[in-house]
């Protein structure tokens, strides 16, 4: 599988450590990023260009880092058929990718540790989506609203 990994100058030595571990279990890795910190540079750039990629071959997977991972998600989610997932932990990462069909991981690098992050793309990456009718009609009700298609909530709430 091919990874795409992208980060900003505060997650660059995670993302460097990160890609020595996947290369080592055998991922493709591709780095759209520097490998040194770039100081005042603009983690949207990064997480377009991994997203976009994304997007464009379904196959592939991408992990975004930054400070905490909650910009990253963020701009990353702006491509339309990415659905990029923070996650804090292993536990998380799995989930992202049983329940939500994530085809993105957004870790933050504050206070994480290298062995934690690579558990959480590990587990990322290995994990298949579920396909449970449940979790399968979620993606859908996302992927709907996504080419602009409104459906009516659930009965009993109220629309927003």
């Amino acid at each position: 599988m091919k990874v795409i990994l992208g980060a900003d100058h505060a997650a660059t030595a995670l993302k460097e450590s990160l890609k020595g571990a996947l290369q080592k279990r055998g991922y493709e890795v591709a780095d759209v990023s520097p490998s040194v910190p770039q100081a005042g540079d603009d983690y949207p750039a990064y997480a377009f260009a991994v997203a976009e990629h994304v997007a464009a071959h379904p196959e592939t997977r991408g992990i975004l880092l930054c400070d905490t991972g909650v910009g990253m998600s963020i701009a990353a989610n702006k491509v339309p058929g990415v659905y990029a997932a923070l996650a804090r932990d292993e536990r998380g990462a799995r989930r992202a990718r049983e329940h939500n069909g994530a085809n993105i991981l957004a870790l933050g690098a504050e206070g994480a540790a290298a062995d934690e992050a690579e558990r959480a793309a590990v587990a990322f990456l290995t994990t298949p989506f579920s396909r449970e009718e449940r979790h399968a009609r979620r993606v859908q009700m996302i992927a709907g609203r996504e080419r602009g298609v409104r459906g009516r909530p659930p009965e009993g709430t109220a629309e927003r």
